[in-house]
């Protein structure tokens, strides 16, 4: 079978095409014939070892696929060739077929291709959540998100009105925010690039006020670096401030900032979350999968790439030309 495999630490580019034998499931695994794989930033991350988890090389990058079961272990029930399923594996997705925990797999509605099964847990389950569990929303609330609209941004902008709140999505170009507003975000606002000096700093706060009404009561900020502290200060009183991911950098908050606010700043981890309570995370992959039945979300595959052009997909995403999920596919 082919894989793409990371060698060495490095960037999309060291990424490379090999041969490996088809795997054997261990007595609790399945082995998957994959179709689709996310990208997702991670794997912009974990080729450069700078994510939370650090596997022994070679491994391929790709947190979630999506497939048909090839083969089941002595011990597996819940599953039987054929059956279509999502995969959460962390890494080890972009290649042809591979041997996953029973247990990571969930079986796909009919009607969910392949493309959009592979591009649905990891975003809307970290957007569910970060919202649900970690921003305690009230309908009627203010949802800021920056970063709006990367594939975690889209997901928050669909669950955020399937919650009834008010969303302004926040994003890099009048394109990106015509996008979200067709996804259904009630507001766009569009901030500078780069490294924002005080000045733009404080216009971005301005402008997040001006916007809202005022302020906002959950930060939902898949960006971070310079666009964090502005946009914590247009905070309302007790606001949730929900940490997602730093692709422009991780940032310094001035902590009076939450005493003067009396606001919370609330990390989201949802890999680590769905391990410790497997329970929980039943509960709400079910109410995903029943919005997505009622069609209050949909995986918007903006572009797709053939398995060699893996290392293209994820720099795609690093360079933030994605709207919605960039997705791989093995055919």
């Amino acid at each position: 079978m082919k894989a793409v495999v990371s060698k060495q630490p490095g960037g999309p580019e060291t990424l490379e095409m090999v041969e490996l034998d088809s795997p054997k499931p261990g007595p609790k695994q399945v082995v998957l014939e994959i179709k689709a794989i996310g990208v997702n930033f991670p794997d912009s991350l974990i080729i450069v070892d700078r994510y939370q988890f650090k596997p022994d090389r070679p491994f391929s990058p790709g947190g979630e696929v999506a497939g048909v079961v090839k083969e089941v272990g002595s011990e597996v029930t819940s599953l039987k060739p054929g059956d279509r399923v999502i995969g959460s594996c962390g890494w080890g997705g972009m290649r042809e077929e591979i041997a996953i925990e029973a247990d990571r797999c969930l079986a796909i509605p009919d009607e969910m291709p392949f493309d959009e099964a592979s591009a649905f847990i990891l975003t809307y389950g970290t957007s569910y959540y970060g919202l649900k569990r970690r921003g305690d929303p009230k309908p009627g609330e203010t949802l800021f998100i920056l970063g709006a609209a990367g594939g975690v941004g889209v997901a928050a902008i669909e669950l955020g009105k399937a919650m009834g709140l008010k969303v302004i999505a926040a994003c890099s170009s009048q394109e990106k925010v015509d996008f979200c507003l067709s996804k259904g975000a009630d507001v766009g606002l569009i901030y500078p690039m780069g490294d924002l000096d005080r000045d733009q700093q404080k216009e971005l706060s301005n402008q997040i006020k001006e916007v809202s009404g005022g302020g906002v009561d959950i930060i939902y900020d898949a960006v971070g670096g310079a666009y964090a502290e502005p946009s914590l200060r247009a905070l309302n009183w007790e606001g949730r401030y929900l940490v997602i991911g730093f692709p422009a950098g991780i940032p310094k908050i001035p902590l009076n900032l939450t005493l003067l606010k009396s606001c919370d700043i609330r990390g989201v981890f949802w890999g680590a979350w769905v391990r410790q309570f497997p329970g929980e995370y039943e509960t709400d992959v079910q109410e995903l999968f029943d919005f997505y039945k009622d069609s209050k979300i949909k995986p918007h595959v903006s572009k797709t790439f053939p398995l060699d052009q893996s290392g293209d997909a994820i720099q795609h995403l690093m360079d933030r030309k994605a709207t919605g999920k960039v997705v791989v596919l093995t055919e």
